[in-house]
Formats: C-alpha cells, sequence, structure tokens
C-alpha cells in the first residue's frame, strides 16, 4: 500500500499535517508522496492540474493507493476516487473542502466574481510561503467543472472534521458522511488546521491505513 497526500489551497507538502502524517508513516516503513501541487505557479491553480499530477502518481506504481486529502485536496481527492476507483484504495479526508465547486467560490458575490474575472487575479494568503499571491479566475471557472458532493464512491472513506472549523461547513461534511455507508466520520473539537488533533487523528488513521492493509 502507498499513500499519496494532497495538501490544502495555498499550503505547501512542507505543512505541518503532511510533515507529521510522513513521518508517522515512515515509522511504520511506508512512504509518502507528497506533491507540490502549487506547481508550477500557484497563480495558475486548477483542480484539472492538481487531477492531472495525481494521474501522474498513480502511473508510477503498481499497487493500490490511500489518498489523504487536506481541505482542497480533500476535494481533488475525491474526483481522483472517482476517476481512479481501480488504483485508489482508501481516502483519509482532513476538513475536506466538499463544495469546493461553484458554490463555494461563490461567496465571493457576483461583484468579487466580476472583479476577479475582469482582473484575473484573487489575492490570497499562502500559507506554505507565508505571503498574499494571486490565484486567476480559471481555478473558479474550473472548478465548476467538478462535483464532490453528490460523489458516489464505493472505497472505505475516513473523514476527519473539527467542530469550530470556518473554512469548512462541519454541517456539510457530517451530511456528507450520514449519506454514505461506507464512511467513518471522526468529529473533533478542533478548528480548520485540525493541529490539536493530530496525536488522535494518527491513532485512528493507523488503525484505518495500517491493519488493514492485506
Amino acid at each position: 500500500m502507498q499513500v499519496l497526500y494532497l495538501h490544502g489551497f495555498a499550503s505547501s507538502p512542507d505543512s505541518s499535517k503532511a510533515t507529521f502524517l510522513s513521518r508517522k508513516f515512515a515509522e511504520r516503513g511506508i512512504s509518502t508522496i507528497v506533491p507540490d501541487l502549487n506547481a508550477p505557479d500557484f497563480s495558475t491553480l486548477t483542480v484539472t492540474r492538481m487531477l492531472q499530477q495525481v494521474r501522474e502518481v498513480l502511473a508510477t506504481l503498481g499497487e493500490p493507493f490511500v489518498v489523504i486529502g487536506s481541505s482542497l485536496g480533500g476535494f481533488v481527492a475525491v474526483q481522483a476516487a472517482l476517476e481512479h476507483p481501480s488504483r485508489i484504495a482508501r481516502l483519509v479526508l482532513l476538513a475536506p473542502a466538499l463544495d469546493f465547486d461553484g458554490n463555494r467560490l461563490s461567496e465571493l458575490g457576483d461583484r468579487g466574481l466580476t472583479a476577479w474575472k475582469s482582473s484575473n487575479r484573487l489575492m490570497v494568503f499562502h500559507y506554505g510561503s507565508g505571503r498574499m499571491m494571486p490565484v486567476h479566475y480559471d481555478l473558479y471557472a474550473d472548478a465548476l467543472r467538478y462535483n464532490a458532493l453528490d460523489a458516489k464512491l464505493s472505497q472505505p472513506i475516513q473523514v476527519f472534521q473539527g467542530r469550530f472549523d470556518t473554512a469548512v461547513n462541519p454541517v456539510t461534511v457530517e451530511r456528507w458522511a450520514a449519506a454514505r455507508p461506507n464512511v467513518e466520520l471522526h468529529m473533533l473539537d478542533d478548528d480548520h488546521q485540525l493541529l490539536k488533533s493530530l496525536e488522535g487523528i494518527w491513532t485512528d488513521m493507523e488503525r484505518f491505513v495500517c491493519e488493514r492493509r492485506g
């Protein structure tokens, strides 16, 4: 079993969760692939481009993958699992941005979307680089092509969601999980980053990923 970790929007392969989980899996003798989803340029980020990066990773090894997706990485993980059901054996979603499509991005409002489209620049704080960076309107236009809320997945799925998350609506995640018997949901007293819960998350994730390998 190979692990693929997909970091969140405006994050990086060096994020706290990616680093922590890579170390924990390494202690179990399992390597973790953590691609830089910002590459080659954060400003031109799209879901389609990230999915292509996932395809390239899946093509490198013949063994099944466990895909872990954080926030936007969770949205991408769902799309990848829909596209590659025979290659992705399990999903682990951390505060997944399941509505990171037209519905979520439209929170900018009509005026904000019009301004973004006109300028082709939306300035966001990039936590991975510690500074404000622009992202192009194609992120929004491209996201409209994908839908995670209605995704029908057959793989076992484990979800960790903070009750105090202000970036991802916990109610949305709870409803999504409740509608799918193959989802194991863990609601945590934490925020979007889930940093206070990492040790407990690992305990449950280790069981889900490692002890059920076969």
